[in-house]
């Protein structure tokens, strides 16, 4: 039988010290792999936080683009609609307006020769008819019937200046935005200051009108910028209920409404001259304006028409075309 075999103790110590660094390394190695899946934990975190907040803020710039995308249709639909009422009532304007020219058997021709004449036979006698006991020409009628507060009608030759023209005599600005029968309309009707007299007449006849971006009412106003123009359309035709009117245009230029306490020239003031000085300034300040000579002028005692538009190179700024009547 064989006998144990007895180690010695230094050897056992020894095994024991081995085991305790082996352990030791295996709880090393543990940490370390504790610590690796800590780190793997925490960038996985990181990284899956860094994942929701890019999907939070591309979920916002989403928002924000869709917002923005709708505030701009908004937009151009708004803008859309205005853009096609505007024309659609000015195109409902411009039909009335053909309506009425049926009504008008009138003829604008006249000979240039003719106009200083003091001839009689230069000079058509008008015939009038009795219409609720005012005396109206006979070839503004039926014109006049439908509507009390026509006073006459406006041509200028080569434009599309062609157009009715009345006077309320109870609100001044009534037809800014109102057509000829009396309905809403943006283009409104060529309308007379309420402080005129067209059957007097006042020394000064002023009529209003919008300038529209059809290029219709009194946009062509603003072609008298222009020298060449103005020696093409020196003549204006008024033909009133009352009777005929051929107008020299002599003056054409931009200024502005002003505020009230302003005391220089308001062209829009001038109704009827208390003076020949009062009528002189209006006349030359007029001309002044003007960006070009016109060696035609008017002195005390002839009877003016002007015409008056909005302009855009200034605030509240007006365009302005003064013509003296010559026949």
């Amino acid at each position: 039988m064989i006998d144990k075999i007895k180690l010695p103790d230094d050897y056992l110590d020894e095994s024991i010290d081995t085991d305790k660094d082996n352990l030791e390394n295996l709880d090393d190695i543990s940490l370390v792999d504790d610590n690796l899946d800590n780190n793997i934990k925490e960038h996985s975190d990181k990284s899956s936080e860094k994942k929701t907040t890019k999907k939070k803020k591309k979920r916002k710039s989403k928002l924000l683009y869709d917002i923005i995308m709708f505030i701009l249709l908004c937009v151009f639909v708004t803008c859309a609609y205005i853009l096609i009422k505007y024309f659609l009532d000015s195109k409902k304007s411009e039909d009335k307006v053909e309506e009425l020219k049926a009504l008008v058997d009138d003829d604008y021709s006249f000979d240039e020769e003719d106009l200083y004449s003091t001839a009689t036979d230069a000079i058509k006698d008008p015939e009038y008819v009795d219409v609720n006991g005012v005396a109206v020409q006979s070839k503004f009628e039926a014109i006049y019937r439908q509507n009390n507060d026509f006073i006459g009608w406006i041509y200028i030759e080569d434009t599309d200046i062609d157009y009715p023209v009345v006077q309320s005599m109870y609100e001044e600005e009534y037809y800014i935005h109102k057509d000829f029968d009396k309905e809403y309309s943006q283009a409104g009707t060529l309308f007379i200051d309420t402080s005129c007299n067209v059957a007097a007449p006042s020394d000064n006849i002023m009529i209003y009108g919008h300038n529209m971006k059809t290029g219709k009412m009194f946009h062509d106003l603003l072609e008298y910028e222009d020298e060449e123009f103005y020696k093409e359309h020196k003549y204006i035709i008024f033909n009133t209920i009352y009777g005929d009117g051929v107008y020299e245009v002599i003056a054409a230029y931009r200024t502005k409404i002003h505020p009230v306490d302003y005391t220089g020239f308001k062209y829009y003031q001038f109704f009827n001259a208390s003076s020949e000085e009062e009528f002189d300034n209006y006349v030359t300040t007029g001309q002044a304006n003007t960006p070009y000579e016109i060696e035609s002028t008017a002195t005390y005692g002839d009877r003016l028409l002007t015409l008056s538009t909005c302009a855009y190179h200034d605030d509240n700024g007006r365009y302005v075309v003064v013509a003296k009547k010559v026949q």
